[in-house]
């Protein structure tokens, strides 16, 4: 970055409608939120236990202009003042991805700015940024409803994925067992309030897989739990729902936090960032920072709640980041729902 570069002030807006939220924000410098709008479409798809990949798309569409016009107004800038505009283009629903990628073009070629493509998971790990300088070499552990990684970075928009799920993602693993035990949709932060209420005394399965492996499996725990459950129903016994979700959450956070500390350990990294919507879930992020102890010198940086779920304001940052590395997108930037990170 040229020191003139490093001057002036970048202002960029980032859109976000990869799933179930329409969200736009202005940042400046990709350190300062000027405004974060988000417009949930939870209580829509609430009633179909899941989203519904059509009804996404027609909300994003009936929100996409509202949403872009109150974060432009929250901020107090103008189109003028924007250096560029960055949009989720995958991995995500692909008509609901649409939707925010047609907006970005229009508002880039009206208005003659640079148009970037953001990697959704990018957004995540940057969203980071917002809370503390990313220091490399650094490992980001992604725990999303679609997405659980293990992200090694050597610098920026340097992604090494060392780890994924080979089945479910965690936050798939938390839903369906959530609706196992009669809670509504989304389940995550219904099984962490559970949790706390509950002991971790049912005996469930932590798949490690091989040795050395930093993957990830979730669907034989998910097996496990409703395997319990619906035994114990055939028995005419009921099993307490507190220590259902407690066990259930300590068997993935233990995977989660036990295998993100051995590779901070193996790739001697300075940092370790959390993110995704899993992000937000008090039991992980209490055993993180419980387990990080082990490592006095690297730093652990968790993104507050807002900044966990899907927004625009993550958007914003990691294109800042593509914008000075001077990386840009044409007119023909179409979504990607299986965009993949490297």
């Amino acid at each position: 970055m040229g020191e003139a570069e490093m001057n002036e002030d970048v202002y960029v807006l980032g859109i976000e409608t990869s799933c179930d939220e329409t969200a736009a924000a202005v940042v400046k410098n990709g350190r300062e939120v000027l405004s974060n709008v988000v417009a949930s479409q939870m209580e829509s798809h609430r009633r179909f236990g899941g989203v519904v990949p059509e009804i996404a798309s027609r909300h994003h569409v009936e929100q996409i202009t509202l949403v872009i016009e109150e974060a432009m107004q929250q901020a107090g800038v103008s189109f003028a003042s924007l250096d560029a505009v960055a949009v989720t283009a995958g991995p995500g629903l692909v008509g609901a991805l649409l939707v925010g990628v047609n907006a970005a073009k229009a508002l880039a070629f009206a208005h003659g700015l640079p148009l970037i493509g953001v990697h959704h998971i990018a957004g995540h790990i940057y969203a980071n940024q917002l809370v503390a300088e990313m220091k490399f070499p650094l490992l980001a552990l992604v725990v999303s409803g679609g997405h659980t990684e293990l992200v090694f970075m050597k610098e920026h928009g340097n992604f090494a994925v060392i780890g994924e799920t080979r089945d479910d993602a965690a936050g798939e693993a938390y839903d369906k067992v959530a609706r196992a035990l009669g809670l509504p949709y989304p389940g995550g932060p219904h099984i962490d309030r559970l949790a706390h209420e509950g002991e971790p005394v049912i005996d469930l399965p932590r798949a490690w897989l091989e040795e050395g492996s930093y993957d990830f499996s979730f669907s034989g725990l998910k097996s496990a739990v409703l395997n319990a459950l619906h035994n114990a129903k055939q028995r005419g016994e009921e099993i307490d729902p507190r220590q259902m979700a407690a066990s259930f959450q300590a068997s993935v956070v233990d995977v989660l936090v036990t295998k993100t500390v051995q590779a901070a350990k193996e790739y001697r990294v300075r940092q370790v960032l959390l993110a995704g919507g899993v992000a937000a879930n008090r039991g992980l992020r209490a055993a993180l920072q419980d387990k990080m102890k082990e490592l006095p010198d690297v730093e652990l940086v968790i993104p507050p709640l807002s900044l966990c779920t899907d927004n625009a304001a993550m958007i914003a940052v990691a294109g800042t980041v593509l914008y000075q590395q001077g990386k840009r997108a044409d007119l023909a930037l179409n979504a990607n729902p299986s965009l993949p990170l490297v």
